[in-house]
């Protein structure tokens, strides 16, 4: 028979696949002896390995009886037992034996002896051996990677080459809540239907087709054995490959990341939270205007962390009395901003920058402050939204915002409560957390600080402000040949009130004198001393006294004033001579204005500020006709910080030219075409007519 006929023969079944196995294979680790007896003893079957193991060719062993080759001596009569037992049915014989190794030596074999019978009726014995050690070795190799795989933490799967699970370990099973009959024979996609299993199995073949492998892939997903919980895995494919080099298919890890990928999450939360007050402590508090911080406050948490955000003020607060810890009953509360992340309707149910609204006890904001503890509540009803809003009609706004989530944070600042910060979700869908919680409360006690310093300065300059206008005159009686207007107008919130004043004196012999002045500094004490300065103005003025006299005892006062300085205008009119006597202390220009004629500042010797001592002023006389105009105001009409003091006195020049006007317009003109929003000077401003 030829060796294609054979192989026919002997070929698999239709269907099957004949493949040659490369060397390498466990059986050619082994290096598994096979030796026939029969049933004399005598060896007549010997392969190479046997040879490998004992070192006697076959043309050595053959013919030759085994336990006379292969057994030492003191072996012999239990070799010949063992070999009868087998011989006789007694079933087969395996276990270790020291085997006569050609050059003298003894190997421990392990061996496997079996009865052979054959088409005869005749019986020979067979005897399979291996070198114990490497046959040992082979076990413990075997048996520490079973036992690694059984016992890893690390969840270990194989799959074929059409991406089959063809073997998983406990640690899998627990990691995707299935036992392993549920995974063999079957895909990712079948098994954990909740993965994105087409960019998996891309990725093994990937690894299949290069041979490289695809370490630490993060997945998360909430996994079938805790459906609650957001999970992360670390998976890793290595390709598989026989000693050949055939592929077999991909070995995949799985390692639950879990308390890595949340410690992550954490720090990346803290880092953003830290992100984000560090971006409050710049955006909130850059002015001391109590509305302008409030502002700042309801910018920085929309849409940071809500979709709509208010602050509200303790009325009792903006009063200046103290809430007391632990308040009950209602609370009254003026609202300051409101921010929305987007136009909603939400926006309309809160209450209008500027208004006071009274809440009751049952209110969720009124607890807030009462309690001075913040209340959250993540997942809002209608009972609820009719404690957050004021009314039925702003909660029916908030139910049609789709508001779902509310938390509000009190306004803590040097142990009292100022107010509270309202936030609500609406369009982002995520209820508020207890991370949400911190980071607000975290931006409420940094605003409340800065609304604190706030709401006192905005109540120093209050006082300030009124001593300030209490002092300026009450419009004059009957002036003899005058007509007159006057103006003041205080710094911005954001800065502290200055000592400007003016004053229109009536004196005897039908004259008037015109002041304008400017105490330097600003704050409740240049308010002051600017009251001590007019006073003193008033009664110079009834003595009769000279501009310039009355400028040289102001001066004197001034000094023993200090460390306050002033700049100062005295003008005298006198209707009977048709002039007006002017002298200055270091203060800017009067203007005057004469009908056919261009605006002029008057060139008049500019003097000392009043406070320096021992400088004389001089007095000029300045003719005025009927129709005249003179002008006198402090710096903070024209000074900026930016432009030069001529050009701005242009300005003023250019803005006064012209058809003569009403005088109040003209006040009202000047201050409208220089004054800057939020000027940081306060502004006097005197302007005279002569009537016939």
């Amino acid at each position: 028979m030829d060796k294609d006929r054979r192989q026919a023969d002997i070929g698999p079944a239709e269907g099957a696949e004949l493949s040659r196995s490369p060397r390498g294979g466990l059986l050619d680790v082994l290096g598994v002896a096979a030796i026939v007896l029969d049933a004399d003893g005598r060896i007549v079957f010997w392969n190479p390995q046997a040879e490998a193991l004992t070192g006697y060719s076959a043309g050595e062993a053959l013919g030759r009886y085994a336990a006379q080759l292969l057994v030492a001596d003191e072996h012999v009569d239990l070799v010949l037992r063992l070999f009868a037992e087998v011989m006789g049915g007694e079933g087969s014989w395996a276990g270790t034996f020291p085997v006569r190794h050609k050059d003298g030596r003894t190997r421990l074999l392990e061996f496997r002896n079996m009865r052979l019978e054959d088409d005869l009726g005749d019986l020979y014995a067979l005897g399979l051996a291996t070198d114990q050690a490497v046959l040992r070795r082979v076990e413990r190799d075997l048996a520490l990677s079973v036992r690694l795989v059984d016992q890893s933490p690390i969840g270990l799967a194989v799959m074929d080459t059409e991406l089959r699970y063809v073997m998983v370990n406990p640690a899998l099973e627990r990691i995707n809540g299935l036992p392993a009959d549920e995974h063999l024979g079957r895909r990712v996609g079948q098994v954990l239907p909740f993965l994105d299993a087409d960019s998996i199995e891309s990725a093994m073949r990937q690894v299949m087709v290069t041979g490289t492998p695809l370490l630490d892939q993060e997945t998360v997903a909430c996994g079938p054995a805790d459906p609650d919980t957001e999970h992360a895995w670390s998976v890793s494919f290595y390709r598989l490959e026989d000693p050949g080099g055939k592929v077999l298919g991909v070995a995949t890890s799985v390692v639950d990341v879990t308390d890595r990928y949340r410690a992550g999450k954490d720090a990346d939360r803290a880092r953003h939270r830290l992100a984000v007050v560090a971006d409050a402590s710049v955006r909130i508090g850059t002015t001391l205007d109590l509305e302008q911080t409030a502002r700042e406050l309801a910018d920085v948490a929309v849409p940071e962390l809500a979709d709509l955000a208010a602050v509200d003020i303790l009325d009792s607060a903006l009063a200046g009395h103290r809430t007391p810890v632990s308040a009950s009953g209602p609370a009254v509360f003026k609202a300051l901003a409101v921010a929305a992340a987007y136009p909603t309707d939400a926006a309309a149910a809160a209450d209008p920058p500027g208004e006071v609204a009274r809440y009751d006890a049952d209110r969720l904001v009124t607890r807030c402050v009462n309690t001075s503890r913040l209340v959250m509540v993540p997942h809002v009803d209608e009972d609820d939204l009719s404690h957050i809003a004021r009314d039925p009609r702003a909660a029916a706004l908030l139910a049609q915002a789709g508001v779902h989530s509310y938390l509000a944070v009190p306004l803590i600042a040097r142990g009292e409560v100022l107010g509270a910060l309202d936030l609500v979700r609406a369009r982002n869908p995520l209820a508020f957390t207890d991370d949400d919680a911190t980071l607000a409360g975290e931006l409420a006690a940094r605003a409340a600080v800065c609304i604190d310093n706030a709401r006192w300065y905005q109540q120093q300059r209050d006082t300030a402000l009124t001593l300030q206008r209490s002092l300026l005159p009450q419009p004059p009686p009957h002036l003899f040949g005058l007509e007159v207007a006057s103006r003041y107008q205080p710094a911005s919130a954001a800065v502290e009130v200055g000592g400007d004043w003016y004053d229109i004196l009536p004196l005897s012999g039908d004259r008037t004198a015109l002041v304008v002045g400017d105490v330097m500094g600003s704050g409740i004490n240049a308010a002051t001393t600017m009251g001590r300065l007019r006073t003193a103005t008033q009664t110079l003025a009834g003595l009769d006294l000279a501009p310039a006299e009355v400028l040289r005892n102001l001066d004197r006062i001034t000094a023993s004033l200090a460390p306050y300085i002033a700049t100062c205008t005295y003008a005298l009119y006198d209707p009977h001579h048709a002039q007006c006597h002017i002298s200055t202390a270091g203060h800017l220009p009067p203007v005057r204005m004469r009908p056919g004629h261009p605006p002029e500042l008057l060139d008049l010797p500019t003097g000392a500020p009043l406070g320096v001592g021992g400088v004389p002023f001089r007095t000029t006389a300045v003719d005025l006709d009927p129709g005249d105009q003179i002008l006198l105001y402090t710096d903070g009409l024209v000074e900026t910080r930016d432009e030069d003091i001529d050009a701005r006195l242009n300005v003023l020049l250019a803005l006064l030219d012209g058809p003569h006007r009403s005088l109040e317009y003209t006040c009202d003109h000047l201050l409208a075409a220089l004054r800057h929003p939020g000027g940081h000077d306060d502004v006097a401003l005197l302007i005279a007519r002569v009537r016939r």
